[in-house]
């Protein structure tokens, strides 16, 4: 918890070398149940648990809209 009292956020990442194959920001039970299953799932590989950084915490940031599905019909292949 942070002084005002909310969740700080945290971010799970799951690394091959040196890049991040997966990245997963959410609060910390969840941010840690994902990090189990995860190291379940890729055995050997690299999985971080770390805060998000205040200025990257997401939590006041709302959810992008999806773009118009009639923008996406000149994408699509025939």
């Amino acid at each position: 918890m942070t002084t005002t009292g909310t969740v700080r956020r945290r971010r799970v990442r799951i690394w091959f070398g040196v890049h991040v194959i997966a990245d997963y920001c959410a609060e910390p039970d969840l941010a840690q149940r994902y990090a189990a299953a995860m190291d379940r799932r890729f055995a050997g590989l690299k999985i971080t648990n770390e805060p998000l950084p205040p200025d990257d915490d997401m939590s006041a940031t709302p959810t992008p809209e999806l773009p118009n599905e009639q923008l996406l019909w000149p994408l699509t292949a025939l």
